[in-house]
């Protein structure tokens, strides 16, 4: 009986020791919303506590948040200066969140800001010497809603704050998560304007649990590309920029790719209201854009965009495209999906033009424009107004080939769009596009105008997009 307790013993023991081996250690270093302030049990209901529910037992998630810190090493009140600090370069880490900015906004900080891309560098480099080699995800500050512009103050972290943080990442290689979009909607889940409740905190949670979470793909379409090319940072991504076919194209990389190089594809106005195009780089998803403007889709722009939709499927991106068209964007991305159905994962139009009679024409309620309708009458080859009113050019006039593609399509609109009325566009296209079996969802913007597009928390849009691809 001894000699099987021991062995028994023994057993346990080698898998105790497995299991603390097998697991990842996620070090959070950040402030107060970190630490769990304000909150009924912080210790089950801060964001590590509940990242670590999520995760369950094969993971070891440890808060080392710290009330009032900032990243600035001569702020008010450093966090390398802390015992925290210590304790998490010491806690032997597979993954880091840093999670700091918040506090470095208030008026007695601000004045450092020339500081604080290279203490965050600093930063990086001690948790880059560590003997485990962490995987370093860094944290945009959340929305705050404060109005003492002495204090925390969401000016100064989306002025300053966001754009160094953004540069940090760049520079440094780094995943960056904008957390600070998801809370733009969400002031109800914030009760003292700054710190987020247990709701709120489960946002967070959600958002570091879906990172870890990714199958990750390493990229780099730069050894790929044969065009010369310059580097720049789209928000904290590297963008490609080269001349295709005499165009100007980009292409946005994401830190790593997810499996299959999805990829969205940006019709028109490259870089306005970048939010949707920013949360899929996050996830792994290229961004690309090649100028077609202004050719309002005509066939020199389809034959361009035939051409480069090729060009990156020779360098290796998912043979379907996610097409995104804002505005007049719209009549490029419906007027290449009409003929190339089965390359289309989704649709995302905002605010779209779906009828050209309606905007540039303004044979309707809209004002058009007379400019681009000259454009457009040129552009088709079209000698008279007449001729051109009694044109079948529009996405409105080709529901039938679009809705031969299967594809689901997202239309983000205002009510009270005044440039492109949604009774001459999106009403009467989503009307006919549910008569002909296809699949449409309509956002509504109460009260909205045609500017600004998108919206502040693009999260509805994501989740459109990334169940249409997970679902093709």
């Amino acid at each position: 009986m001894k000699l099987y307790r021991f062995f028994y013993s023994f057993l346990i023991g080698i898998v105790c020791s497995l299991t603390v081996v097998a697991q990842t250690r996620v070090a959070c270093i950040g402030n107060s919303i970190t630490f769990g302030s304000r909150l009924k049990d912080r210790l089950t209901e801060a964001y590590p506590a509940q990242l670590q529910n999520m995760l369950g037992p094969g993971f070891k998630v440890m808060n080392f948040g710290v009330s009032g810190a900032t990243l600035l090493k001569n702020g008010n009140k450093p966090y390398t200066a802390t015992p925290a600090w210590k304790e998490a370069l010491s806690s032997a880490p597979d993954v880091v969140f840093i999670k700091l900015g918040t506090n470095d906004s208030k008026l007695v900080n601000r004045k450092l800001y020339a500081e604080f891309k290279s203490d965050y560098k600093e930063m990086i480099r001690d948790l880059r010497q560590l003997p485990s080699k962490p995987r370093i995800i860094l944290l945009t500050p959340i929305a705050t809603f404060t109005t003492d512009t002495t204090q925390i103050w969401d000016v100064a972290i989306t002025r300053s704050i966001l754009p160094l943080v953004r540069e940090v990442a760049y520079d440094e290689g780094l995943e960056l998560l904008d957390l600070h979009s998801l809370f733009l909607d969400k002031e109800n889940l914030l009760p003292d304007k700054i710190h987020p409740d247990a709701a709120g905190a489960k946002v967070i949670a959600d958002r570091l649990y879906a990172q870890l979470m990714l199958k990750r793909v390493p990229v780099d379409l730069k050894k790929k590309l044969k065009e010369p090319f310059t580097l720049s940072s789209f928000y904290g991504y590297k963008n490609i920029e080269f001349q295709f076919k005499g165009r100007k194209a980009f292409i946005v990389e994401p830190k790593f790719a997810a499996p299959g190089h999805p990829w969205i594809w940006r019709a028109r106005f490259w870089g306005h209201e970048p939010q949707t195009d920013i949360a899929l780089l996050e996830r792994g998803y290229h961004v690309a854009y090649c100028d077609a403007s202004e050719w309002f889709g005509n066939q020199e722009a389809i034959n361009l965009w035939n051409a480069f939709y090729g060009y990156l499927q020779g360098m290796g991106l998912s043979r379907k495209v996610v097409l995104e068209g804002m505005s007049r964007g719209a009549a490029y991305a419906y007027n290449w999906a009409a003929l190339n159905p089965k390359k289309v994962v989704c649709v995302y139009a905002d605010n779209p033009v779906l009828d050209l009679k309606s905007w540039p024409g303004g044979l309707g309620k809209g004002p058009g424009s007379k400019t681009d309708w000259e454009i457009f009458k040129k552009d088709y080859g079209f000698d008279t107004d007449e001729v051109a009113k009694a044109s079948k050019v529009s996405p409105i006039d080709k529901i039938d080939l679009i809705v031969k593609g299967h594809y689901p399509v997202l239309h983000v609109c205002g009510d009270a769009d005044e440039v492109v009325p949604m009774e001459e566009n999106t009403i009467p296209f989503e009307k006919m596009f549910k008569q002909k079996g296809g699949s449409i969802t309509v956002l509504h913007k109460k009260e909205g105008k045609h500017h600004p597009h998108s919206l502040p928390n693009p999260e509805p849009i994501v989740r459109f997009i990334l169940q249409a691809n997970s679902s093709k």
